[in-house]
């Protein structure tokens, strides 16, 4: 679950991360006072759930009351990479003499949280990486041990910093792994941490992303009260009501998949021919019902040719969530091409459960070999 920058802002402040005294707004009227009692020049920022908020126009410094008036009425309403903006945050204007990048997010590979620094923030940390890999520095963290302080310090050292510069930034890096593991975040970034010309720190942005199944242990972030206007598409808002991960895309070949590796891979080989409607993992929980939901969820998009299917069975009962797809493609009398690749736990029984329904099973461990009796039997009906 994303959270907007304002949300962000009051969880590094509970750890005592110096963020600007920015306010929210959501008038054009309500952003003028909140920049009359913060004092201009004021920075107007659209919260949206989406990185390009500058390049987009949502990120604008005002003047004068008369700026925050226009430059509030132009971007409230307004669409950042399809998102309606609705909210306005009003920081004061920093001056600034040198931005930083830190980062908290997990290793996919080993499983573990890694913190990076950069000393080139405000920019893509990838590209940084790339293009100025002397100016980042990357650490594991063992979790049960959290980041050190004196960790922190060395990899300040690593990229150059020294003395009152490095205890400052080393403090916010350790500040920022607590926000990351205190509330489950897989994400926690400030981009740009600065240093002003004063000489002072202040993180004057805040993207942190917390972990869907921690949500249960965070409900004084009230993060599930407002669905509706942090996932704006109504399938993906009913993939994540129904439990699992759901994204759509831009094809016409609906997909089910038993975890996100053969859901990637199914996606990824469709692609090649045909064009993938979207991304679904069911997750290790499978059960008749939740079957029978998600293929409502996948074929609710409009013009979808086909189903595909490819799932596997370690302790999940695919056998039972074959019976809630044919109970599904029976009671709405879908009469698309269905193929099902389904292996493991009770394989046999799946596929004679499927096959006596009208669905195209394939054995084979390639999901290439299914994807292709896909596209035969398209081909065959057009």
């Amino acid at each position: 679950m994303k959270l907007y920058e304002y949300e962000g802002i009051e969880l590094f402040r509970k750890e005592s991360i110096p963020v600007p005294d920015s306010k929210l707004a959501s008038s054009p009227e309500e952003a003028v006072e909140q920049a009359r009692s913060i004092g201009l020049p004021v920075v107007v920022k659209a919260q949206v759930l989406t990185g390009g908020r500058y390049l987009a126009g949502g990120v604008e410094v005002a003047d004068s009351l008369d700026d925050v008036k226009r430059i509030s009425q132009r971007i409230l309403g307004s669409s950042i990479r399809g998102l309606p903006v609705r909210r306005l945050l009003i920081a004061p204007k920093i001056e600034t003499a040198k931005e930083f990048y830190l980062g908290v997010t997990l290793d996919d590979y080993n499983g573990t949280p890694v913190v990076i620094l950069s000393t080139e923030g405000g920019v893509s940390i990838n590209k940084t990486a790339q293009e100025q890999a002397e100016t980042v520095a990357s650490r594991s963290v063992s979790i049960s041990r959290g980041l050190e302080l004196n960790e922190a310090k060395q990899m300040c050292q690593q990229v150059g910093l020294q003395g009152k510069d490095a205890i400052e930034v080393a403090g916010v890096l350790t500040a920022l792994y607590r926000v990351f593991r205190k509330n489950d975040a897989i994400v926690a970034e400030i981009n740009p941490l600065v240093r002003t010309v004063l000489g002072s720190y202040m993180a004057l942005d805040a993207k942190v992303e917390i972990d869907d199944s921690s949500l249960y242990r965070h409900a004084d972030l009230n993060l599930n009260q407002s669905l509706d206007e942090r996932i704006p598409n109504p399938l993906e808002r009913k993939g994540r009501e129904i439990g699992v991960s759901y994204l759509e895309l831009d094809g016409d070949i609906a997909i089910i998949a038993s975890g996100a590796g053969l859901g990637m891979a199914s996606m990824d080989i469709i692609n090649q021919k045909m064009r993938a409607a979207n991304f679904l993992e069911t997750g290790g929980a499978i059960t008749a019902d939740l079957l029978y939901k998600v293929t409502d969820l996948v074929l609710q998009k409009k013009g979808i040719r086909a189903l595909f299917i490819n799932v596997y069975g370690g302790i999940n009962p695919i056998h039972e969530g074959a019976k809630g797809v044919v109970k599904y493609l029976e009671e709405h009398g879908i009469d698309i091409p269905v193929v099902a690749k389904a292996l493991g736990n009770h394989q046999e029984e799946t596929w004679q459960i499927f096959r006596e329904h009208g669905v195209h099973v394939v054995t084979d461990v390639s999901t290439e070999k299914a994807v292709e009796e896909l596209a035969r039997l398209l081909e065959e009906a057009s």
